[in-house]
């Protein structure tokens, strides 16, 4: 598996994150050359600056962690992450409308959402731990057909996280220019291989290092 670290996502969603700790995690980062790192949007004008001239891409979370927000309140997250240097877009769905099956609601959340982007890269997080498989397989179909760029696993903050029988459902539901981001207790790199096997395009993880670590440790 080549390139692993531009498979990752390096991450930190803690609500008690100092400034101090996302400077540490772009450094980090730009040592590794990791896919993007991972922040809330109030930590996106730092990241971003820390970022500049790197190769590392500045990932933010909208909607995040519960999904409760509406439309209107995704979107102009959406336009303010972006103003601040946001270049990746990581939404949650309302899942209480996942539940409820209401998924044309679904789809014009996200629809919105990749709108409001205007070319920049979404995922759709739909928190799998709290769906059926038949939830999983339908809102995947309908961030493909709101055009999104890829369907993520999880948020970090449910009861669960990411799965090989999840991404396996996801990707068979998403066309062939989408992406999966399997995240949520992703620590091993026998975890990414399992993913990554799976479907798996992009891996969402607080412990990137650790993972790229142990895979040189092996090729030696």
């Amino acid at each position: 598996m080549e390139n692993i670290n531009k498979l990752i996502d390096h991450t930190l969603l803690k609500a008690f994150a100092k400034e101090e700790e996302i400077v540490k995690l772009c450094e980090e980062a730009k040592q590794y050359h990791f896919k993007s790192v991972c922040v809330n949007p109030a930590n996106i004008a730092l990241a971003s600056k820390c970022l500049e001239g790197s190769d590392v891409l500045v990932c933010t979370v909208i909607g995040f962690p519960l999904g409760a927000n509406t439309i209107d309140t995704k979107v102009f997250e959406t336009y303010d992450a972006i103003k601040n240097g946001a270049e990746e877009i990581d939404m949650v769905i309302n899942i209480g409308k996942a539940k409820e099956h209401n998924y044309d609601y679904i789809q014009e959340e996200i629809a919105a959402v990749v709108k409001a982007a205007n070319g920049y890269t979404v995922k759709v997080i739909i928190e799998t731990c709290y769906l059926t498989d038949e939830e999983k397989a339908e809102i995947s179909k309908r961030a493909t057909l709101a055009k999104a760029n890829c369907v993520k696993t999880s948020t970090g903050f449910g009861t669960g996280g990411a799965k090989v029988e999840d991404v396996a459902i996801m990707k068979a539901n998403i066309s062939d220019d989408m992406f999966v981001k399997a995240s949520g207790g992703i620590k091993t790199l026998e975890n990414v291989e399992s993913l990554v096997a799976a479907g798996a395009g992009r891996i969402g993880a607080s412990s990137g290092i650790d993972i790229i670590t142990e895979y040189n440790k092996k090729g030696e």
